[in-house]
């Protein structure tokens, strides 16, 4: 079995879709710098329920297709159906995107329903269902565990239900503290788990408020 220090050193870059002129005069510039770094792909976040549907599909066109950048879509299942989540993936084939991250994602404020999948590996399995080997799925991983996972054991239960669905590999949650990362993967090899997981990280532009999350 392969381990994390088997694969090959990468890294991507997230960016959020733009909701405004000024946010996508930012985007592009932005863009216009990172482009030469050459990430391995970048991802393009989603709004709750799908609310940056088509400002994330605009997004991941034109990074795919002017800019030269590979570009992976997060597609959240929380208050979606079967046919939507459908639509999408057929619209993301048809323009040559192979590559998304899937995730469960966060309930809207005032919205009680959950919709056709309650977890980000029933996601997957749809993905893989649908489109078979076409995607390359990457899922979330939570190094210091999820906020709503009964235990570090439950947690990783999750995280191996996502992989067994079918994910390729897993970007994690930003966290504070490097052993959590170095003990999550411990874990993960002592299970089986051997897709390639990349720390998330998360760049300092202002100390101040991690001084004030460090003093909570």
């Amino acid at each position: 079995m392969q381990s994390q220090n088997d694969y090959p050193r990468i890294f991507s870059m997230e960016f959020f879709p733009p909701r405004s002129p000024e946010a996508e005069e930012t985007l592009n510039r932005a863009l216009t710098r990172l482009t030469p770094l050459k990430p391995r792909f970048c991802s393009v976040t989603f709004g709750a329920a799908g609310s940056t549907r088509e400002k994330t599909f605009e997004t991941v066109c034109d990074m795919q297709h002017h800019r030269g950048l590979e570009a992976a879509p997060h597609i959240s299942c929380v208050a979606s159906t079967r046919q939507s989540i459908r639509e999408i993936l057929k619209s993301y084939e048809a323009h040559g995107i192979q590559h998304i991250v899937a995730l469960r994602g966060d309930m809207p404020s005032g919205m009680l329903a959950d919709g056709e999948f309650r977890y980000a590996n029933e996601l997957v399995s749809f993905i893989r269902e649908e489109t078979g080997d076409h995607f390359h799925i990457e899922v979330a991983a939570y190094p210091e565990m999820h906020p709503q996972a009964a235990s570090l054991e439950a947690d990783l239960d999750n995280f191996k239900r996502k992989v067994d669905a079918g994910a390729d590999s897993a970007i994690t949650q930003y966290f504070f503290n490097p052993e959590a990362y170095f003990r999550f993967i411990d874990d993960c090899e002592k299970r089986g788990i051997a897709i390639p997981i990349v720390p998330g990280i998360m760049p300092i532009t202002n100390y101040t408020q991690i001084a004030r999350l460090s003093e909570m």
